[in-house]
């Protein structure tokens, strides 16, 4: 475990501005603040020290650190970075609120539990992994936005749009938002299977088989989702289950096998 110094600092500043702009965010949708945008001037920090955090466990390795915690703590810098883009200009602050804490747990779990030994693996490996890591922050942020149609479609039926369901983008547009972001991770995880597939050998010998086999269950059902949007107009809950199916599978396949190795088995990934 690293001890506390001032390379700590930087970690914690991160954090304390996370938790400040998803406190400010929290304001807004209560109706304290005039504006539902994330602060630049705490979100933009937030995510420059974040970065640099790994930038620095990477210089100090000489290498990329992709295990289970550096991982988490990469797919909550892209959550909060997409997050923080998605807010600019569709009325999704309420994503923030969620994704800004996430990113501070996960960033102050890698600092100072979660260091791994340095990655042997060369470069191919490398894009594979971080195109992986980019999609599951994808489809989780897709997964949030899931969550958010089903509550404001059950708010609807029921006539009791109140609290911070006011400051959602209107149903229609939170659909097309979330088809957009699930095409965004479909192509991104289409890249990391393919990547995966020419540049990781001995899938068994690695312990990857079960990664493998689940991101491609997940996948499928983002193809057969996608597929039914187009083809059938899917929406509505049919759209938000299927979602969080891909996502827990996804889940499962990289955090929930890499746990078990790393934290129960104490193998490397």
């Amino acid at each position: 475990m690293p001890s506390f110094s001032a390379a700590s600092l930087i970690p914690l500043l991160a954090a304390l501005a996370y938790l400040a702009a998803s406190a400010r965010l929290m304001r807004a949708l209560r109706g304290d603040l005039p504006s539902h945008r994330p602060e630049a001037w705490l979100v933009l920090p937030a995510l420059f020290l974040h970065a640099a955090t790994h930038g620095m466990g990477w210089m100090r390795l000489n290498a990329p650190d992709l295990h289970f915690f550096a991982a988490l703590s990469l797919v909550g810098l892209g959550m909060a970075a997409l997050s923080t883009i998605a807010a600019q200009g569709q009325r999704l602050a309420a994503l923030g609120v969620i994704t800004y804490p996430l990113a501070a747990a996960f960033l102050l779990l890698y600092h100072f539990v979660g260091h791994g030994a340095p990655s042997d693996s060369d470069w191919r490996v490398q894009l594979h992994a971080l195109l992986a890591l980019l999609a599951y922050a994808t489809l989780a942020v897709s997964a949030l936005i899931a969550l958010m149609l089903w509550f404001q479609e059950k708010a609807l039926r029921k006539r009791q749009i109140h609290g911070w369901l006011r400051a959602l983008p209107p149903l229609t547009q939170l659909e097309i938002l979330l088809f957009r972001s699930l095409g965004a991770g479909f192509v991104l995880l289409t890249l990391a299977l393919i990547t995966g597939v020419l540049f990781v050998q001995d899938l068994l010998q690695q312990h990857l088989w079960h990664k493998t086999v689940l991101s491609i269950l997940s996948w499928l059902v983002l193809l057969v989702l996608l597929f039914g949007r187009w083809r059938y107009g899917w929406r509505g809950r049919r759209a938000v289950k299927l979602t969080l199916i891909a996502m827990t599978l996804l889940a499962l396949a990289f955090f929930g096998s890499q746990a078990v190795l790393e934290l129960v088995l104490r193998r490397g990934s």
